[in-house]
């Protein structure tokens, strides 16, 4: 397996279970005790990381997310907590999830061991979101929190990667939105409205940018053996078939 190919592999997986946190009904509760709504937590606490910045470098970090839609998220966060505070909180959500989910798969020593590798030896350069992610201080030394992180820093490095693949290939975040799997859903769901322009013509340069994303990407999984890299994948899919199990969305006998 080549890292290219290991990081389109991973990416299903990566997705998963990089993101679920933020879906968690303990997080979205942790949004209200903070007095935030589960957008303001999700802008800030994922842009947090920078920094109290402006909401236009906000924004083009972000990438995908619609400005309006981000500026709105921001500053009312900013009204309650400074960003980077409400960042912590949301690391600390990732890390809660990750023991609560994570912490009784068998091969999660192996994961994180080999996880790490690969998000330490990514290139920060030109994904200045990743590498204040992966900058920030870690609260939880807890198999399941690292794990958790490890996994949501190299879905925060495919983002990054991919934001900068898409440019390249001349598309807008939201005409890549469009033309991604989840189509027009997919676009409304980070703050973009209708009407949209018609995606088919979009389509061929998407899989251009996916293909230069896996090229950035698999940059970092060049640290690993061949056989390290399919050992990689295989823990990612089968934590999110464990995953799936503990949340009765995959069948036990599979």
């Amino acid at each position: 397996m080549t890292p290219e190919q290991a990081a389109a592999a991973a990416r299903p997986a990566v997705q998963e279970l990089g993101g679920a946190f933020a879906e968690c009904p303990k997080t979205l509760r942790r949004a209200r005790q903070l007095g935030l709504t589960g957008w303001a937590f999700y802008v800030t606490g994922w842009g947090g990381a920078l920094g109290d910045v402006g909401p236009e470098t906000l924004s083009a970090a972000l990438g995908f997310i619609a400005p309006d839609a981000a500026r709105e998220g921001w500053e009312s966060a900013r009204k309650v907590a400074p960003p980077p505070e409400i960042a912590g909180h949301y690391l600390a959500e990732c890390c809660r999830w990750g023991r609560e989910r994570l912490t009784g798969f068998a091969g999660i020593e192996r994961l994180i061991a080999v996880a790490e590798r690969v998000v330490l030896a990514a290139d920060p350069a030109g994904l200045p979101l990743f590498a204040a992610w992966r900058a920030m201080p870690v609260p939880d030394a807890e198999p399941g929190a690292r794990a958790a992180v490890l996994i949501r820093l190299l879905r925060e490095h495919r983002i990054a990667a991919q934001l900068l693949a898409v440019r390249s290939a001349g598309l807008t975040p939201l005409e890549a939105l469009l033309a991604g799997p989840e189509g027009a859903a997919g676009a409304i769901a980070y703050g973009w409205q209708p009407p949209f322009p018609p995606f088919e013509p979009l389509v061929r340069r998407r899989v251009w940018a996916d293909a230069i994303t896996d090229r950035i990407t698999g940059a970092a999984y060049r640290v690993l053996e061949a056989s390290e890299r399919i050992e990689l994948v295989s823990l990612l899919d089968e934590a999110v078939r464990e995953l799936r199990m503990q949340t009765g969305e995959y069948p036990s006998a599979s």
